[in-house]
């Protein structure tokens, strides 16, 4: 499978998007440097033990192995988590972890495709998660098939003007402020893209396929976060479109 290997999916709202797949020697890097950070973190905390002689004489190497188990285990399940289907090394490397049928990651999928990276990772040097990559077209690991998810490569926006672009209308959903920032945590960056060039490119779609891809647009967001109904109850679909892409994209917010 080349480095232009892409994922095509649609979500059960109607919404199409394509995603480039990650490569192995860009996914191999990756896990170099979490596996760095996870080595530093267990030092550090071993360093500190060992402070306290008398301590450090009681723990003894196994508190070790033991710190590095841990942190092997938490750390990648956290990140992820927290930072949508990201590490640190996925950061650096502009990976993501996203579920391979365009739904929002879940907790569960975080455990799963992590508990079984120490199968993946069998007999040495991931040979068993190497293997089974290069066997699926979608590059899955097996931790990666049990859990439906895929690590793909993360495409850098670049923003137009966004105030010329969405005005100064007023946005009502702003006003619930813990909604707003939960949808910036829940909504994929490839779904938020979509969004953004859909009222970049409002001018130049058909009057019916347009209101498809709001309402399908709208129908997504609306269930990733849910508002009072008085809230968002007369408002059209290619308005709440905006507001969400206002909400997701402008930095000020």
């Amino acid at each position: 499978m080349n480095g232009d290997a892409s994922l095509d999916i649609r979500t059960p709202e109607g919404i199409s998007f394509s995603v480039p797949l990650a490569g192995p020697v860009s996914r191999l890097l990756a896990l170099t440097l979490d596996f760095l950070v996870i080595l530093a973190a267990q030092q550090a905390v071993t360093r500190l033990i060992g402070a306290f002689p008398k301590a450090a004489a009681d723990v003894g190497d196994a508190f070790g192995i033991l710190l590095l188990f841990v942190f092997a285990s938490a750390y990648p399940m956290a990140s992820e988590w927290f930072w949508r289907g990201q590490t640190i090394g996925k950061r650096l490397f502009r990976l993501r972890v996203i579920d391979a049928t365009g739904l929002r990651l879940e907790p569960s999928q975080v455990i799963i495709r992590n508990l079984l990276r120490y199968v993946d990772g069998l007999p040495i040097c991931y040979l068993v998660g190497s293997v089974t990559s290069l066997l699926n077209r979608r590059l899955q690991r097996l931790g990666d098939l049990a859990a439906g998810t895929v690590v793909v490569r993360s495409v850098q926006l670049k923003q137009p003007d966004l105030d010329q672009l969405l005005g100064a209308r007023y946005n009502s959903l702003l006003e619930q402020r813990h909604l707003a920032a939960r949808l910036r945590q829940r909504v994929p960056p490839e779904i938020a893209s979509i969004g953004l060039d859909a009222l970049i490119r409002r001018g130049q779609l058909e009057p019916g396929p347009r209101v498809e891809l709001y309402r399908d647009l709208a129908r997504y967001f609306k269930k990733l976060v849910e508002y009072p109904p008085e809230v968002i109850e007369q408002m059209a679909d290619e308005q709440y479109v905006r507001n969400v892409v206002e909400i997701l994209f402008r930095a000020s917010l």
